[in-house]
Order: C-alpha cells, then structure tokens, then sequence
C-alpha cells in the first residue's frame, strides 16, 4: 500500500495563451482545497503561442495575486516533472465537457504511468465557463467581438492589441 503523500502542493499546467476567467474559477478553486499550488505555464516547442511564455506568466500573476498561496512560474517539459521540480504530489486538470475527460484520461493514465506518485486531479469548470476556452477568447477577438466577460481587464487589453 502506497503512503499518502505529506505535502498538499497541487501543480495546475497548461499553456494559458491567454488565461481566462474559466482557468482563474479553477486556480481560486483548487488553492482553497490546497495548501500551496503552483500554475505552471508550460511550453511546447510544437505550439505557435499569441502570447510569449513571460507575457503568460505575468498576466497569470496579475489574475492570481489575491491568492497568497498559489505561485505563478514557467516550465519546458514533461508536466510530471515540472510537479516534482515543484514538489508537488497532485496535477489538478479542469474539464468542461465530455469531449475533454477523454483527452485527460489518456493524459492522466499517461503521467500516471510516469510517475505513479503523482496524483490527478480533476475539477470541473463551473457552468457558466463550460465553453469557454483561450481559443474561443482568440477567436471572438480576431473579430473584434467583445471579450469582456471571459478573461480579466488586463488580459483583454493584452489580446486586443495583440489583434490591432
């Protein structure tokens, strides 16, 4: 029988190009169930990203920093290594819809079979973020429709004049 991990520090990764409210609604979610957890904006050399990984992370940092235990950094690689370079027992993932628990079962089963210390944790979105995704907020942006309601003022300042 495996111990049960001694820390409560839970990784959140994805590529956040841009972040939205959707993602925000998991941080605030997840940092009251942990005791530290750490966004990690991850990079993948294979993505073409709107937004560069620093711009990324700082407009995560702006969105989070009324939550005293949740950290913001970057990360090139395997998300299982970037949770154990946090010391972090949990990978926290956000599901929307049906469509989504496939592609994350797959991934969990994957890091699962990486590192089987570390655990995957899925939170879903609340109702009013199910569709919501950083490629719609690019896509209503590409034609000037309002974004207002999907991520916060800075970003929409970010991604509106990424698009002017």
């Amino acid at each position: 029988m495996m111990t049960p991990p001694t820390n409560k520090i839970a990784i959140y990764s994805g590529s956040f190009d841009p972040i939205t409210n959707g993602h925000i609604d998991i941080v605030e979610r997840a940092a009251k169930i942990f005791t530290e957890l750490h966004v990690v904006v991850l990079n993948n050399p294979k993505k073409r990203y709107l937004f560069s990984s620093d711009e990324r992370k700082e407009m995560i940092s702006k969105a989070v920093a009324h939550l005293p235990n949740v950290h913001v950094s970057t990360f090139g690689g395997l998300v299982v290594h970037a949770a154990r370079a946090h010391n972090a027992c949990v990978i926290i993932r956000g599901l929307r819809a049906i469509t989504d628990f496939e592609y994350e079962m797959k991934m969990a089963s994957a890091n699962k079979m990486l590192d089987p210390e570390i655990e995957t944790f899925f939170l879903m979105t609340s109702n009013e973020f199910s569709f919501l995704s950083s490629t719609v907020v690019k896509e209503i942006a590409t034609f000037k429709g309002d974004i207002s309601k999907l991520v916060p003022t800075h970003v929409k300042e970010a991604v509106e004049a990424k698009y002017e």
